[in-house]
């Protein structure tokens, strides 16, 4: 068995599928950033309706700065808006209001997942990254035959991982089920907001499959160890 071509094989694998699914999230806000909403409808103003009308004055909506860094601070009580979504008002803009959203709703329904995810703090930043980190953690510790360690932190990596998954797909869950309800898009406009909200969980769903690709990997090279 050529093992060396495997390992390359499945690494490969792994990052096609991390670039895939970040191409998709690009490419989609690329696409539905430019288009504007029909009722004109700021992140800002979207995100400030679906807190008042969930109780949830006490948190704030601002602005800041870099790009797709939109996020829930569960400690500061903010949802954070990054520059477009915050002041424009694009199908992409309401989309990724209404995700951010629905993270602060976990947070009063005290949702499980959420509360684990957020002790672990500022490690959170860097989830929708893992995927590439785990590529780079299996390469590295692959080549440096330190294969028992590599196993150990990508098992760590994916734990860490299964715990955001949900808590991902669940906010997109309830982003849509906002915006059918709420009609913050019209029914022609509404197709680009699944398509957002969809593609907000798939670089997770990604992360994921790319770490199970790499502890696979790894477990196969320590397999050769033992020919």
């Amino acid at each position: 068995m050529d093992y060396v071509f495997i390992s390359y094989g499945l690494t490969f694998i792994a990052l096609i599928i991390t670039l895939l699914a970040q191409a998709f999230v690009s490419s989609s806000y690329s696409k539905y950033s430019k288009i504007k909403n029909e009722k004109g409808l700021t992140g800002r103003e979207v995100a400030r309706y679906i807190l008042d009308q969930q109780g949830l004055y006490d948190i704030d909506v601002v602005e800041t700065g870099g790009y797709l860094s939109d996020h829930y601070d569960p400690r500061n009580k903010v949802i954070r808006l990054s520059k477009n979504n915050y002041r424009q008002s694009s199908i992409a803009s309401v989309s990724v209001a209404c995700h951010e959203c629905g993270h602060a709703v976990q947070d009063k329904e005290n949702y499980l997942f959420f509360k684990i995810r957020s002790l672990l703090v500022p490690v959170v930043n860097f989830s929708s990254y893992a995927g590439y980190f785990a590529i780079l953690l299996g390469c590295l510790f692959g080549s440096l035959d330190l294969i028992w360690i590599g196993i150990i932190a990508e098992i760590v990596i994916l734990l860490f991982q299964l715990v955001t998954l949900p808590v991902e797909i669940n906010a997109s869950r309830r982003g849509l089920k906002e915006l059918e309800k709420s009609e913050y898009l019209t029914k022609r406009e509404l197709s680009g907001g699944k398509v957002m909200l969809s593609a907000a969980a798939s670089t997770y769903v990604a992360s994921v499959a790319s770490t199970v690709i790499e502890i696979l990997r790894l477990i196969l090279l320590f397999g050769r160890r033992d020919d």
